[in-house]
């Protein structure tokens, strides 16, 4: 398991954030997804947020096109999905539709919500499932869902302190990102800025 968290931690930094590091200088939020072969674990997609484009370009939404895209690609239960926050409604559907049976997020909902004022997953899964608390079933009969924080905490502790170091860099990184994207949304034209 240390070995999968670790280069999922990889293509956070090293695919997925130079895109999404691109994509807020576009105007997009700081969301971003990829797709990895499961027993190689080799990068099968990388791709960020596009809803300046079309406002249902979310991370997991570009990077599930691009992943229907390619002419060559390993049955989707042959893959593991990497969000790098929980996915909203509309991406665990999309999910599900294309047929992954699981996925890993590092940034919770309540992290969108708090950290990176973006509060609209929680609000849309309380207002129209009833669920306030984004409390949705992260095992059913379609996937499992995984936080790869929680999954670095279930580590023997000898092996944890470097993806601890890992995330808090991304932590950092993120931030970042998400005050740049703060400071000009103010000009976005995207319904849910």
């Amino acid at each position: 398991m240390n070995e999968q968290i670790e280069r999922m931690l990889d293509v956070l930094e090293q695919d997925i954030l130079p895109l999404t590091t691109a994509g807020v200088a576009a105007g997009n939020k700081i969301f971003g997804a990829a797709v990895l072969d499961r027993r190689s674990l080799e990068l099968v997609v990388a791709a960020t947020n596009t809803e300046t484009a079309n406002p249902l370009f979310h991370g997991e939404v570009s990077a599930l096109n691009a992943y229907w895209e390619l002419t060559t690609r390993p049955d989707p239960k042959d893959c593991l999905f990497l969000s790098t926050h929980e996915p909203c409604s509309m991406c665990l559907s999309a999910i599900t539709w294309s047929g992954f049976d699981n996925f890993f997020y590092l940034f919770t909902y309540e992290d969108s919500r708090d950290a990176f004022n973006i509060p609209h997953d929680l609000r849309i899964m309380g207002e129209v499932f009833g669920l306030p608390n984004g409390e949705y079933n992260r095992t059913n009969a379609f996937w499992s869902a995984a936080s790869l924080t929680e999954s670095v905490l279930a580590l023997p502790s000898v092996q944890r302190s470097e993806s601890e170091r890992r995330i808090e860099e991304l932590k950092r990184s993120y931030g970042e990102l998400s005050d740049r994207y703060q400071a000009s949304k103010g000009s976005a034209t995207i319904p849910l800025a």
